[in-house]
């Protein structure tokens, strides 16, 4: 299938969006539920896997929904086309606080690893597959690094990242030990293994886990310093419902909004 090459434009700082800008006849695809807004003249079309096994018959339209399956993504993807006569924009949200990464696949080597939830959208022509780490110790230990996307073309893809990101180029032999869930992207030539480090106590009361990623060059990696694990973790933590809801808070409203004072007053407590 050819590529489709696509201009954009990202906005937003915290809570950003991409808009995409299609040419007559171009088109873009997009994780379902993305979408953010469409110029009148852009069709949507929901398919059976990852848009590019189209021309493969039944039995490709199922493997490359197997495969975003096994990578914890919808089985269908959303096919954006301009069928207009100009051109039109159609724009997808990032799902949580962070940076949206545009990746010229062309400049990376035509494939580029990423963690299973990063892809928001991409150019036509664009493969979303899997990769899965050989090693058994990263399967047993790697938590968000075992299973991982594979995105494989010439054109843009757009991945997202929580928090802040960071871009590091690795020299051959040069290795950085990061947290699993803090791995982004990486460039086919990185090797990834989960490498042991500290000790039991380290685990139990100093808040960083028994096993790292073991990144090593030569190649391009992309770290993310808010993990949507990590996010969702002290979300739950925080919630009312487990018992952390105005635990912390330092003022008469939030003792209020805890259901201290306020709770006492509407459950008729008057003594």
């Amino acid at each position: 299938m050819a590529m489709d090459v696509v201009d954009f434009e990202i906005k937003g700082a915290e809570m950003q969006f991409v808009e995409v800008e299609l040419d007559p006849g171009e088109a873009a695809i997009g994780e379902a539920g993305s979408m953010m807004f469409m110029d009148a003249g852009i069709t949507m079309d929901t398919v059976f896997g990852d848009g590019s096994a189209n021309q493969g018959g039944f039995f490709g339209k199922l493997l490359g929904a197997g495969k975003r399956l096994i990578s914890g993504e919808s089985l269908f993807t959303t096919i954006y086309t301009n069928q207009g006569t100009g051109k039109l924009r159609v724009a997808f949200a990032a799902p949580y606080p962070g940076k949206i990464l545009p990746m010229d696949l062309a400049k990376l080597g035509g494939t580029l690893i990423c963690q299973k939830d990063a892809f928001l959208c991409a150019a036509r022509g664009v493969t979303l597959g899997i990769a899965i780490q050989q090693k058994l110790s990263t399967g047993f230990f790697g938590g968000e690094g075992f299973i991982m996307q594979k995105l494989d073309g010439d054109g843009l893809a757009f991945v997202h990242a929580g928090g802040t990101v960071v871009r590091r180029t690795l020299q051959p032999g040069q290795t950085v030990l990061v947290d699993t869930g803090c791995v982004v992207a990486y460039t086919p030539g990185v090797n990834f293994e989960i490498q042991y480090v500290g000790k039991i106590k380290t685990a139990l009361f100093g808040g960083e886990g028994l096993f790292l990623a073991k990144l090593t060059g030569p190649g391009e990696i992309w770290l993310q310093s808010l993990p949507f694990s990590r996010l969702a973790s002290r979300i739950f933590a925080a919630a009312p419902q487990t018992g952390g809801g105005g635990r912390e808070e330092g003022s008469v409203l939030g003792a209020v909004a805890s259901g201290g004072l306020l709770g006492g007053l509407l459950g008729g407590d008057d003594d």
